[in-house]
């Protein structure tokens, strides 16, 4: 276990450009000790939440290691600075809040001993994520019976919407049962008629092809060829075979980036790049080192490559945070999402006059729904401790009440519409080109 102010954590502040006196404890997964961490929560090391002191602990699950680690910054400081605006304000409860990372791994069995780690030693109220749905699905139960709030600004499965955590578990990013149809309606509205889907056959990649297809059968194309492949195989080509023998006017690849880029690859090999034939995908494959997992001499090798992604700066946005997050110079993937995440939950705690989450939980949409408008902690903390109810206008509203926020999660979404471009960057179309569904 690495505490504050030991060389990686000071690193990392020193990244982040900021000052603050929190608690910043990153933990290490060393198999072993974990285990037997996790021994000792369940044999009582989860109970209640909430400690005595009414401080507020919020901790998070963010990929410190494997393939989603690229991702880190742009999870992971959104929350430091949405922490750092609410002990600004004064914190929560008269105490400023503390915060604690703990590495996900990017998949379930990491999750589990992070989240073992938060529980049992920093003794978190919440947590934000982890990262992937595959994760939260992972550890939904050990939140469940953990009582501890969690809200996840990345998890865009649409099984997660139905999945059982007993009111701990929220979401902020829509559920790709919006992103589907917002890809089929990019697809569409390019004149594309026969389609070629391959997904990734997990939580992920499921949903969001059946909300694709049905989105694109609705709209008068043909689905020529529908492949969902392992998402362990390393050979895909196969794969990328059945697809191409039914000669579509356009392949949409529904991956991430270790998989997505090998699908690409062997679409170039065929003869076939998105120079030749249009290639479309969403959120799993915009990252900052897909072109280079592609071809790393040739970035340019990805270029019109184009897709959706839930949107860093909806239209209509009246919060200051993504022009604030802009100046940090991190990639804002999913940033606004967790900024959400935190100030709400540290709402949740301002309204139920406790950091047990139990009654966090009950207290969180409540914000969301109240009369009174606010975009920052500052002011909607002032107004719920004058007894008015609150509409919080977050980072990532591009719809009234926060993007209709029903018992757990938005029920509309706003998706920026991106493409590649030859220097392997992949840059959004201007707001007035985003889609709204919702």
């Amino acid at each position: 276990m690495l505490v504050h102010g030991s060389d990686p954590c000071v690193e990392l502040e020193e990244y982040l450009g900021m000052s603050r006196s929190r608690t910043f404890v990153v933990f290490l997964v060393v198999i072993g000790i974990v285990t037997a961490s996790g021994g000792a929560a369940r044999a009582g090391g989860r109970g209640r939440r909430g400690q005595r002191d009414r401080t507020l602990r919020i901790g998070q699950l963010a990929p410190e290691s494997g393939s989603l680690m690229d991702l880190l910054p742009s999870l992971t400081a959104p929350v430091t600075m949405a922490v750092d605006e609410i002990n600004a304000a004064g914190g929560v409860l008269g105490r400023p809040v503390t915060y604690t990372l703990a590495d996900d791994g990017g998949d379930a069995i990491a999750a589990k001993y992070g989240l073992d780690s938060l529980l049992v030693h920093a003794k978190v109220d919440a947590i934000m994520g982890p990262a992937s749905s595959e994760s939260t699905l992972g550890i939904l139960q050990d939140i469940r019976d953990a009582h501890v709030l969690t809200c996840s600004g990345s998890n865009t499965a649409i099984e997660l919407s139905a999945a059982g955590s007993g009111g701990y578990y929220f979401r902020t990013v829509p559920s790709d049962r919006f992103q589907g149809p917002a890809l089929a309606r990019l697809v569409l509205g390019e004149g594309r008629k026969r389609i070629g889907i391959l997904a990734r056959d997990d939580s992920y990649g499921r949903g969001l092809r059946s909300a694709v297809r049905k989105e694109l059968t609705k709209g008068g194309a043909k689905v020529v060829a529908d492949v969902a492949y392992d998402s362990h195989a390393t050979e895909l080509a196969g794969d990328v075979g059945e697809v191409v023998a039914e000669k579509p006017d356009a392949v949409i690849v529904l991956s991430l980036e270790r998989d997505g880029s090998e699908i690409v690859r062997s679409l170039i090999a065929t003869g076939l790049g998105p120079q030749q034939l249009p290639i479309y995908g969403a959120d799993g494959m915009r990252t900052s080192g897909f072109a280079s997992a592609v071809d790393f001499n040739n970035p340019a090798t990805v270029a019109g490559i184009k897709g959706t992604s839930p949107s860093v700066a909806p239209a209509g946005t009246h919060n200051a945070f993504p022009e604030a997050f802009a100046a940090t110079g991190v990639d804002p993937s999913f940033s606004p999402y967790y900024y959400d995440c935190t100030i709400l939950t540290a709402l949740a705690a301002v309204t139920a006059r406790s950091n047990e989450a139990v009654k966090m939980k009950d207290a969180f949409a409540s914000n969301i729904r109240g009369k009174q408008k606010c975009s920052t902690f500052a002011e909607c903390k002032k107004l719920l401790e004058e007894g008015k109810t609150i509409a919080y206008e977050g980072a990532s509203a591009g719809f009234a009440h926060m993007n209709k926020f029903g018992r757990s999660e938005p029920n509309a979404g706003v998706y920026d519409v991106w493409a590649f471009d030859n220097a392997g960057h992949s840059n959004a179309e201007p707001p007035d080109k985003q889609i709204r569904i919702g």
